[in-house]
């Protein structure tokens, strides 16, 4: 007797498309990215140039070095700290909502989903950590800069996406975006663990008090910004007092946002307020902490440095060969050891491609450069000259590889966005729904009964024409 057929599970499908409402939601998301991340890029040029120029660097180092603030409350800060320390906590409070969302509701709800990014992401940071820290052992320079290259930033990537008008598939885009808020999560977590130097007891525990109220606040269904922003200021302010940075403030505040959605709610609260706060983020925060960080002096000798000086050097080639090995190594592993397939409309020259992408590393990486060099001012410059390098390195090599693809990609793209029925849903999403088929029908057959109709108009002139050449022939029939 025949042994009994087992049927083998269908292999789940790397970077298969989303679902529609993952698609809408990382298509809104991307879309005001991308419009920071031009921002930003506009925000770095003009902080290179407004250094640079003979005439406005002063002003330049008068601006960022401007001290304003409460002194009794601790808070009298140069204008680039305020950058650095509370519009990135504007940041980190999007990135905390968005990393909630993903743990709730997104790819990160599902373990076996959810694998693939935090797999890459890890691989993406320790990697480049790693290279760091060979580099610099082997040159003789400093072990304090291990963190820099380990973060992606989105926007800067979305605005490179942008500017050289590729096609990315919503999966890769979504993979992406991922994995920026698993690097986000991590990075967060170096700079509270490894940069934070003496506690201020007090400080930390009016602050986790603050955090608290905030909560309850949040499950007692309070609404109000005229509580909340009060309230969240002064949770910063005692978290930037304990010792611990006060970005951590933004991102604990995000993560207590209610993701979810109930019954008959079309947004979640926590949905709601990233709606709202999203674009303050990307449109203006992070451009002025950008105007306020990327102001470094270039110069042959100061480039010259970037591939010289063994800290500079690992920060390039962290950014540049770390992330990429890292990101695409941990993306192949992943799919090697849970049997899970690429999608057919996809290659490993893809993948690998956005993990280059992924090396263009500036909002965080600059922050981090400037927590691991506190006090040397010669080399917090340097490491931002090596993060600007590194990552203009990483467009120039990523541009190449997704243009050589970018064809597929806008077929791609073409399939994923078609609605030929015009119901406002792309025709891909509506293969196993009877009425769409039955609206399809309709259209081919008024488009059928058109040709048709045509047809036979087309016929009658065609006729109608070789009577008339006939008749011609007719009239000429007689002798001359």
């Amino acid at each position: 007797m025949n042994a009994p057929r087992t049927s083998t599970p269908t292999p789940r499908k790397v970077f298969g498309r989303l679902s529609l409402p993952e698609r809408t939601f990382v298509t809104d998301a991307l879309r005001t990215e991308t419009v920071g991340g031009v921002l930003l890029l506009l925000a770095a040029v003009a902080a290179l140039v407004w250094a640079n120029v003979p005439a406005l660097h002063d002003s330049y180092e008068s601006v960022s070095h401007f001290h304003f603030g409460p002194e009794a409350l601790g808070l009298n800060l140069s204008v680039a700290h305020w950058a650095a320390d509370g519009l990135l906590a504007v940041f980190f409070f999007v990135a905390g909502i968005e990393l909630k969302r993903e743990l709730v509701a997104g790819d990160l709800k599902d373990p076996k989903a959810a694998a693939l990014p935090v797999v890459a992401a890890l691989c993406g940071m320790a990697v480049p950590a790693l290279v760091y820290t060979l580099t610099n052992v082997v040159g003789g320079g400093s072990l304090a800069g291990w963190a820099v290259p380990t973060a992606t930033d989105i926007a800067f990537a979305l605005a490179v996406l942008a500017v050289i008008g590729t096609s990315l598939p919503s999966a890769l885009r979504a993979f992406l975006l991922t994995l920026a808020v698993v690097d986000d999560l991590f990075a967060i977590l170096i700079i509270a663990v490894f940069f934070t130097d003496d506690l201020d007891f007090a400080a930390l525990g009016g602050a986790v008090a603050g955090l608290a109220v905030f909560w309850v606040l949040l499950r007692k269904g309070v609404r109000g910004w005229y509580v909340y922003v009060p309230l969240a200021l002064v949770v910063w302010g005692l978290m930037y007092n304990s010792g611990i940075h006060a970005t951590i403030a933004g991102v604990a505040m995000g993560l207590m946002l209610r993701c979810h959605r109930h019954e008959g709610e079309e947004q979640s609260p926590g949905e709601h307020i990233e709606h709202l706060v999203r674009p303050l983020s990307a449109g203006l925060a992070v451009p002025l902490f950008a105007l306020f960080s990327a102001g470094v002096a270039v110069s042959g000798s100061a480039l010259a440095e970037v591939f010289t000086r063994p800290e500079a050097l690992g920060i390039v080639l962290g950014l540049v060969v770390g992330k990429t090995v890292g990101i695409f190594g941990g993306t192949w592993l992943t799919a090697r050891f849970t049997r899970a397939s690429l999608s057919d409309d996809l290659a490993w020259a893809d993948v690998f491609a956005v993990a280059t992408l992924a090396g263009i590393g500036f909002t965080v990486s600059l922050l981090i450069d400037e927590l691991a060099f506190e006090g040397d001012a010669a080399m917090t410059d340097s490491g931002k000259a090596a993060v600007l390098t590194g990552s203009l390195i990483a467009t120039a090599l990523a541009t190449v590889l997704l243009k050589v693809r970018n064809a597929k990609y806008r077929r791609l793209t073409e399939d994923e966005e078609r609605d030929e029925d015009l119901s406002g849903v792309p025709d891909v999403y509506e293969q196993d729904d009877p009425a769409y088929h039955l609206r399809m029908a309709e259209i081919h057959e008024r488009k059928a009964a058109e040709h048709r109709r045509l047809a036979r108009e087309k016929a009658a002139e065609r006729d109608g024409l070789a009577e008339v050449t006939g008749r011609a022939g007719e009239d000429h029939d007689g002798p001359a």
